[in-house]
């Protein structure tokens, strides 16, 4: 749980670090900052695919930090963003097993009737499209944005607009499902939600990577 806490903390941070970096002439901040964290899980983690990988993001980043300052900075939400998507993504096809939300509300929900199970799908595909369209933007923001508003769209306006799209999606399910049995146990709370998507997505994502 500590750990989850520092990697998101970190992200949160990350646009402020990457900003004042730029401000004072030290656009290499940001990515060594990084650089040392990546390298602190390739050495802890289990899995030698996972130590190689982390090993090569971060000599990729202090190389960036020393060639390419700026882009390597401002370059890390717009793989984040890509990585949500393709990770949303995949499971929206057959072979990769039900759609992401689908896995996780059955963790919750074990019987889901065929109108719900339809819904996560469309919801997934939502959150793929926002995703998508979060790493266009970012990407167009890290090549030709200035760092004020780099940092102020992926450190204030990206989670503005989850929230929007989280809070919409509460009351068009409400509206959607008037009828509470057919999730026998009632529509969950955004508290809930927000608690069983954290608990639940984990449990999801850590077996879609054994499959």
């Amino acid at each position: 749980m500590l750990k989850g806490i520092v990697v998101v903390g970190l992200f949160l941070i990350y646009p402020y670090l990457v900003y004042k970096g730029i401000e004072s002439g030290m656009n290499w901040l940001a990515p060594v900052v990084f650089s040392g964290f990546c390298l602190y899980r390739a050495l802890v983690s289990q899995q030698l695919s996972a130590r190689i990988l982390n090993a090569l993001f971060a000599i990729a980043l202090l190389l960036g930090a020393y060639y390419v300052q700026t882009i390597t900075a401002k370059i890390l939400p717009v793989l984040v963003q890509l990585m949500l998507m393709v990770f949303f993504g995949r499971t929206l096809f057959k072979d990769k097993g039900p759609p992401f939300i689908e896995s996780v509300v059955r963790l919750q929900f074990p019987e889901l009737p065929p109108a719900v199970s339809l819904y996560c799908r469309q919801l997934t595909l939502v959150w793929t499209a926002f995703f998508a369209a979060n790493t266009l933007v970012c990407t167009v923001l890290a090549i030709w944005g200035s760092g004020f508003w780099w940092a102020l769209y992926n450190g204030v306006v990206i989670y503005a607009m989850m929230g929007v799209l989280g809070i919409g999606e509460y009351i068009y399910r409400r509206i959607r499902f008037a009828d509470l049995s057919v999730l026998h146990q009632g529509i969950p709370d955004p508290k809930a939600t927000v608690k069983a998507m954290i608990i639940n997505g984990r449990k999801v994502f850590l077996d879609m990577k054994e499959r």
